[in-house]
């Protein structure tokens, strides 16, 4: 036989190989379940306490997430700011495969090498004496209280049945019974029984009303609590100097000053922490989300020796909280925040994205606002559209956003987006406004 038959027969013979495993490869993706045929199976198996946007997605990558069938989308929710660094960001997932491979958990009966490196790390990263670390933002917001209420008996002397924190209208800080007290909003705390006592609320964006406060009860109260930009009640952002004012009365009545930066922070909003915008240090800083890089959930309590050390061993804690596959992820997706000006990025996306989505001439658009990558378009309804209309309708066009209060629309994609990327996303939400107005 010649050597030219022989590679004939070569590559007849790998050509057939080619079209079996694409043959096969189709195969099996026909053999996937649908999108409808996943929902329809949520919908029987799962508890109905969401409500989804009808989109089933598999893989992600960055800025871009696909669905089940293959359509690629830009991610303009990143996980409500869980995912700033990026889908599945290499680094991060080799953190956490490295770790994997050597030690799990250890709860906190010992000590571990990658707690104690982490605590040392969070420590040089945002200047805080100590770390608490916890595992989701609610459990976070619910270690802040804890550790203000302990402050508060012990250093500053108020009786333990009169210590009263302060908070505003119109927050989101978790979904636990006493969070949910601080709520104003009856699908968080309606039909709940009891809630806890000792709280205080007052409108957001609002000095006077906290000095108020203080001034009649600030010798029982031992912590005043917000976010620096309301994000569940639609990116609400407070007038410039608002968190610095409030950190100032809560100097004169020896008050704590507790900010949720649990989806303002890790760089967010153009600064590593939102109240540095500000330019106040809170007493106490609560992260979570992007704490974790999108790959475990990782959340933490910032705080001094004079407010952290009140607790002592026993008095709280968590099974899971800064277990090593948390610590080595969290290092990781920090480092990684810095390494690639995660900050600076969010800050110059963030000005391009709100200058160019003002542009856009739409009866629906009332309102553009936001800070860094954090932003979100008010709409009012026209006709029976609504905003949530606009979200499927962005999705159709290839962008995911999730609708907030009926009629505002988030905007918040990882950190990693460029400015041409930006531009295509522009062009897809405007695209849309355009439809939705025919």
């Amino acid at each position: 036989m010649s050597t030219k038959t022989i590679k004939s027969k070569a590559a007849t013979s790998k050509k057939a190989a080619a079209t079996k495993t694409k043959a096969q490869s189709k195969a099996k993706v026909a053999g996937k379940l649908t999108s409808k045929q996943l929902m329809e199976m949520e919908e029987k198996y799962g508890a109905h306490n969401y409500h989804p946007l009808p989109v089933v997605l598999s893989k992600g990558k960055g800025i871009y997430v696909w669905d089940v069938e293959g359509k690629k989308y830009f991610d303009f929710l990143s996980s409500y700011s869980a995912v700033n660094q990026g889908h599945c960001h290499p680094k991060i997932v080799k953190a956490l495969k490295d770790q994997a491979d050597k030690l799990c958990l250890t709860s906190r009966a010992f000590y571990s090498e990658a707690l104690c490196e982490y605590e040392k790390f969070m420590h040089n990263y945002f200047g805080y004496d100590k770390v608490l670390p916890m595992n989701t933002g609610a459990e976070g917001v619910e270690t802040a209280l804890k550790l203000a209420r302990r402050w508060g008996t012990v250093k500053k002397g108020i009786p333990n049945d009169k210590v009263k924190i302060i908070c505003c209208g119109g927050n989101f800080h978790g979904r636990t019974v006493t969070i949910i007290t601080m709520s104003d909003d009856p699908s968080s705390y309606a039909q709940y029984g009891p809630l806890t006592p000792g709280f205080i609320r007052i409108p957001y964006n609002d000095t006077k009303a906290l000095e108020k406060a203080l001034n009649e009860h600030g010798k029982e109260v031992c912590a005043f609590i917000a976010e620096p930009i309301q994000g569940e009640a639609g990116v609400f952002v407070p007038a410039d100097g608002y968190l610095k004012k409030c950190y100032e009365l809560c100097k004169k009545h020896n008050v704590l000053l507790i900010a949720d930066e649990v989806q303002t922070g890790i760089a967010r909003t153009g600064k590593m922490l939102c109240s540095q915008h500000d330019g106040i240090r809170p007493d106490i800083v609560v992260l979570g989300k992007a704490l974790g890089g999108g790959v475990l959930p990782v959340s933490a309590c910032l705080a001094d020796n004079h407010i952290m050390l009140n607790i002592k061993p026993g008095e709280h804690g968590s099974t899971f909280g800064g277990f090593p596959l948390a610590a080595k992820v969290a290092m990781a997706a920090l480092t990684v925040v810095k390494d690639e000006k995660l900050t600076q990025n969010a800050d110059k996306m963030g000005k391009i994205f709100r200058a160019e989505i003002k542009k856009i001439k739409s009866p629906f658009i009332v309102e553009v606002r936001g800070r860094g990558l954090l932003n979100a378009i008010v709409t009012k309804p026209m006709g029976k559209k609504t905003a949530w209309d606009i979200c499927l309708k962005l999705r159709d066009n290839g962008l995911l956003a999730k609708p907030t209060h009926d009629h505002i629309i988030r905007f918040a994609p990882p950190l990693c987006i460029k400015e041409a990327e930006i531009k295509k996303a522009v062009a897809i939400i405007k695209k849309t406004f355009e439809e939705m107005s025919k």
